[in-house]
């Protein structure tokens, strides 16, 4: 008996933040499940090559240095994309930063609210909108009820709930929500569906100091009903499956991945 298909064979993704973490975790799958597969580096090059080289080199995956802080970043990386594989059927904006260093309201500084600003919001903004252009010129045949690509955005459960002296990333999380439902609003009846990934904590570079403390990562257990923290993977698997066929009819939501965190506070 054949089993049931997540297949992304001829649709091209670019997936940010691409070579550690959720985003490498996601490019292999996407990889995996025959999609070609742009993905950015900011300064992990050696990290970077070695991830498209394992999923098929430079004719199915191909990572590209781009910083992405600014909307004209996010549009030079989907041009890029667009210059190596000629289209884009996919966009997963994962990238992002989140400061491990409490920082009350009162003391954040200027430069670190500016910062995440414009490395978790501002260039998603440049990226969807250069993407959804793209999109919108492709497959002109394509008929109404139709799909034409998938775009994701990586929020958190910080965004839903707030996250006291992590305000920038907070609002920044909480900012990509309000973006996915306006953007389905907008798009789903041109075949785009946008769609957003929320997680809790997972086991990545980016959480490794807090979850590696003592008093700090039992807090954070305590405070997931599954026990533990997510491995990157139990990410990208909801990240793939919003981007099949099978998720054809589902616009506008935000999957939460968190062991069930944001229902006890």
């Amino acid at each position: 008996m054949a089993g049931v298909s997540l297949a992304l064979v001829g649709k091209v993704a670019l997936i940010t933040g691409g070579s550690r973490g959720i985003g490498a975790a996601t490019v292999r799958l996407f990889a995996e499940a025959g999609a070609r597969v742009v993905f950015n580096y900011q300064q992990s090059r050696q990290q970077a090559e070695a991830l498209a080289s394992d999923c098929g080199g430079p004719d199915r995956c191909i990572a590209v240095e781009q910083e992405l802080s600014t909307p004209a970043g996010g549009r030079a990386l989907v041009a890029a994309a667009v210059r190596a594989f000629g289209r884009i059927d996919i966009l997963v904006a994962n990238h992002g930063i989140w400061e491990s260093a409490d920082a009350p309201i009162a003391q954040m500084t200027d430069a670190q609210w500016r910062r995440t600003m414009g490395i978790n919001l501002d260039s998603v903004f440049g990226l969807v909108q250069a993407s959804v252009a793209q999109m919108d010129r492709q497959d002109p045949s394509l008929t109404s009820g139709d799909v034409r690509g998938h775009i994701v955005l990586i929020s958190s459960t910080a965004g839903q709930r707030g996250e006291a002296n992590h305000a920038d990333y907070a609002v920044t999380k909480g900012a990509l929500i309000s973006l996915t439902k306006s953007l389905s609003s907008e798009l789903a009846p041109r075949g785009i569906r946008v769609n957003c990934v929320a997680p809790g904590w997972v086991a990545t570079e980016m959480s490794a100091a807090a979850l590696s403390d003592s008093e700090l990562g039992a807090k954070i257990l305590a405070g997931i009903p599954v026990g533990r923290a997510a491995s990157p993977k139990e990410i990208a698997g909801p990240i793939l499956f919003l981007c099949t066929p099978l998720a054809g009819f589902v616009s506008g939501e935000v999957f939460n991945v968190n062991g069930g965190a944001v229902l006890v506070g």
